[in-house]
């Protein structure tokens, strides 16, 4: 089986961008589920119902998200209508929404949990206990795990892959919007990247206008960030490919397109 998961999306450069070239890399590539985060795609804060709706119109099987999950105060109307959209699982008892969902494909079912990191971000329960009682829930259930691990320490991201090695099938980190070159298959069969990166606008400061995030950096005052308005688009994900029966990556790669350079046979 082959899984692509799509890096967080920002705002509307990156709904178009994802829009614009899903049916190439569906043709490309020719996943049979494709994920992805959907923390930044209302205007680089959260999601609205009406954006969930259009990524599942696509044809995208599932939608995580992170700590901008509640940016929206729309999405506790919604968060609960559905099973394929998940917030970080760690948040306290009693949160609306879920953590994970399992999803069914050829007779198989695909589990996909949402986690996010404590280290620079709000404290809320622990990642690694967390993910390690939903694995008690669910390993009868199926071998085939995908974890979105939201977290801005690096460190934090390679300590769960390790934590995570031979018990799910790919540990992808989300959240800093930079792409990292360190994708591998864990010794035990866990495929991992630190970073998918973003599916946004080009030349922003992580998707975000640069002057406001520049000023910010040389006065320490506040500002207001904007998701940058420039044309110009990048799209970030990575690619497995998942023996079904074991539940092992077999094959990970990253997908890095760039609206200035790509060009699609």
């Amino acid at each position: 089986m082959r899984i692509i998961f799509i890096g967080d999306i920002v705002g509307s450069s990156g709904r178009e961008a994802l829009q614009k070239n899903l049916p190439m890399i569906k043709e490309k590539y020719k996943p049979h589920m494709i994920i992805v985060n959907g923390e930044n795609a209302a205007g680089g804060r959260g999601i609205t119902e009406k954006i969930a709706k259009e990524f599942f119109s696509l044809g995208i099987h599932a939608i995580t998200m992170g700590n901008h999950t509640w940016d929206q105060k729309d999405i506790f109307d919604f968060i609960d209508h559905y099973d394929a959209l998940i917030r970080p699982a760690n948040y306290p008892t009693g949160t609306p929404g879920k953590g994970f969902t399992l999803i069914n494909y050829n007779n198989h079912k695909i589990a996909i949990i949402n986690i996010q990191g404590r280290t620079f971000l709000p404290p809320i329960d622990c990642p690694f206990q967390t993910v390690s009682d939903i694995l008690e829930k669910i390993k009868k259930e199926t071998p085939n795990i995908i974890v979105d691990f939201h977290a801005e320490a690096t460190s934090e991201k390679i300590a769960m892959g390790w934590y995570l090695d031979g018990r799910v099938s790919a540990v992808f980190g989300t959240h800093t919007h930079v792409q990292t070159a360190d994708e591998r298959i864990l010794p035990n069969g866990t495929g991992y990247i630190t970073d998918i990166g973003m599916t946004g606008p080009r030349n922003g400061i992580l998707g975000m206008n640069k002057d406001a995030v520049i000023n910010k950096f040389i006065t320490s005052l506040p500002q207001r960030f904007e998701v940058d308005t420039g044309e110009q688009w990048q799209l970030n994900a990575v690619l497995i490919d998942l023996d079904l029966n074991s539940g092992k990556t077999t094959h990970i790669e990253r997908i890095s397109l760039d609206e200035k350079y790509i060009q699609w046979n």
